[in-house]
This record gives structure tokens, C-alpha cells and sequence, in this order.
């Protein structure tokens, strides 16, 4: 039996405020764990706008993406696997209401709870990749 792969991507949103790094989470619909927005690529769609645009969805966020990708993970469920492509997402605007803000909670959090916060390792070690680069773009720009 051939295994089927389905594209997703994933974005991990930040914001500075007050000189303070902060990632935003979501929880996910069925087990109200706290995750990151993520979901599939549609035909015609790039990773990038397909992050762009679950950020948009799951959690009110608008912005862009900022860096190449983090790299990939994969998730297999039900005789599938999702191919998960994650990048970072610098946030401009974050709306108090959303397609799925009835469905889902939001939080702001600083980057070492989020980490903690996190309930996939698979996320926690994509986030660990992602506040190694943000560190450093934030350090030099200032």
C-alpha cells in the first residue's frame, strides 16, 4: 500500500512589544491543545500564502513571512502523512475577532513559555529553530 503525503504549512507568529520577543499560540479544534496555525496547501497555492493564510483564519493574524522555511516535519495520521513546512511570521495586526475565533483560543506569550506551552515536541524543536534565527535577525537589527 502506497503511503499518500499532503502538503501543510505552518506559521510561527512573533511580535516585539516592549523589547520582549513574544510567539503567538492557538488551540487546536479537537483536543484544545495549544499548537500553531497550520493546514493544507491548495492546488495553486505556495507554503507561504497557505501559512499567510491559516494564520489569518485560525488566529485573526495578519503580517508576513520573514526568513526562508525552518525545514520540515512530518505527521502521519490515519494511513497519511502531512509534510509540515513551517516559517516564522513577523505579525503587523491581530484582530480581536476571526473566522475561527468562536472555535479557538489565542495568547501572546513570551518565547520560553510558548516552548513550554507547546504539546507536540515536533513544534517545541521547530520553535527552538525559529528563536535561534529570530534572536539573531533581532540582535542585529538592534
Amino acid at each position: 500500500m502506497r503511503n499518500i503525503v499532503f502538503r501543510q504549512a505552518l506559521a510561527i507568529p512573533y511580535r516585539v512589544c516592549h523589547g520582549r520577543l513574544e510567539i503567538c499560540l492557538v488551540t487546536s479544534l479537537r483536543k484544545r491543545r495549544w499548537c500553531f496555525p497550520k493546514g493544507y496547501v491548495e492546488p495553486g497555492e505556495t507554503e507561504t500564502q497557505a501559512a499567510l493564510k491559516e494564520a489569518w483564519e485560525e488566529a485573526g493574524l495578519t503580517g508576513k513571512i520573514v526568513g526562508e522555511s525552518l525545514g520540515t516535519y512530518d505527521d502521519k495520521k490515519l494511513g497519511t502523512t502531512r509534510r509540515i513546512t513551517c516559517y516564522t511570521m513577523l505579525v503587523a495586526r491581530s484582530r480581536r475577532t476571526w473566522k475561527e475565533s468562536d472555535l479557538r483560543e489565542r495568547c501572546w506569550l513570551p518565547a520560553g513559555e510558548a516552548l513550554e506551552m507547546l504539546s507536540r515536541a515536533k513544534q517545541r524543536d521547530i520553535l527552538a529553530v525559529a528563536l535561534q534565527r529570530l534572536v539573531r535577525r533581532l540582535a542585529r537589527a538592534g
